[in-house]
This record gives structure tokens, C-alpha cells and sequence, in this order.
């Protein structure tokens, strides 16, 4: 059995026009929606053995922002391919990962396609096809290894997004 956590990066800022796409940071309501993320997954043991993380600074800034509330440190992956990546380039990226329990972090709409396309039934969350910002999936696979995940092969454990958290 494998497990995979899936999550869209927080709420980005967008106060200064001229900084590029990928060197957005995460405005306040973001940093604090990525740290109630961690504290989420902590409490329901949805705790990653590794993290496979865009490289774009609002990605990697939602993981450190979820990362204090972990127990132990999962492994970090920056993957540059996960950048605004589609469906199946975030299911190759998947299908190379090790360990039981995977973290992936990424970009709408890639993110929100890859999720729906994984599972066999979608959540009833009215969300779940939009993706928010901080939306998190939860999916289980019956297979031994990644490379043996396929497109409608999951199975929902949960699902939620940032302002359904209640601290």
C-alpha cells in the first residue's frame, strides 16, 4: 500500500507585479493556511516519508511552513519538473519516488487535473475539481511499488481545504 498527500501551494502574494512567477512568495493568509496544513496532517498521521516539492519559492515556502508540525523530517525532493506540470508529468515524477507515504507539491491547474485523473471516486467536497489554494488530498494505492500507480487507481482517505481547518 502506498499513500500519497497531495497539495497545492498556499495563497501566494501577488504585491509586487514585477517579481516572476516562480519567485512569488506566500502572503500572510498562505503562510498561516501551510502551517494549519501541517497541523492537520500531524493530527490525522498523514506524515510523509519523503516530499517532492516544485521548485518555485510559494511551493517550497508551504512546506516549510507545514514541516514544524511533522513528527521527524521527511526527505525533501526539489523537482524543477513539478513547475506548473501537468497530469502526466506529475504522475512520471510519482512513479520515481521511494517510500510509503509521498508528499507532492505543485501548481493549478496541473494539480487539480492530476488529482481528479488519480482517483477512482472523487471526493464529495464542492472544491476538490477546483483546487484551491492549500487544497490537500489524501489517496491510497493498493500497489508494492509507484511505478505501478495508474490514473483512477486511488482511493480517497480525505480531503480538505485550508479554511475547512478548524485550529
Amino acid at each position: 500500500m502506498k499513500r500519497l498527500i497531495l497539495t497545492r501551494h498556499a495563497k501566494s502574494s501577488w504585491d509586487d507585479p514585477l517579481t516572476p512567477d516562480h519567485d512569488r512568495p506566500l502572503n500572510e493568509r498562505g503562510k498561516a493556511a501551510a502551517a494549519d496544513l501541517g497541523q492537520w496532517l500531524a493530527s490525522r498521521g498523514y506524515v510523509p516519508d519523503l516530499v517532492l516539492c516544485s521548485d518555485s519559492l510559494r511551493t517550497r515556502k508551504t512546506f516549510s511552513g507545514i514541516a514544524p508540525a511533522l513528527p521527524g523530517a521527511p526527505e525533501l525532493e526539489l523537482k524543477p519538473a513539478l513547475y506548473h506540470a501537468g497530469a502526466d508529468v506529475m504522475l512520471a515524477v510519482l512513479r520515481h519516488a521511494k517510500g510509503d507515504v509521498v508528499m507532492m507539491i505543485g501548481h493549478n491547474p496541473g494539480i487539480a487535473d492530476f488529482a481528479a485523473k488519480l482517483v477512482a471516486k472523487a471526493p464529495a467536497n464542492p472544491e476538490f475539481m477546483r483546487y484551491p489554494t492549500g487544497a490537500t488530498l489524501v489517496a491510497d494505492f493498493a500497489v508494492e511499488d509507484w511505478k505501478d500507480v495508474t490514473f483512477g487507481s486511488g482511493t480517497v482517505d480525505d480531503f480538505i481545504i485550508p479554511r475547512e481547518i478548524v485550529a
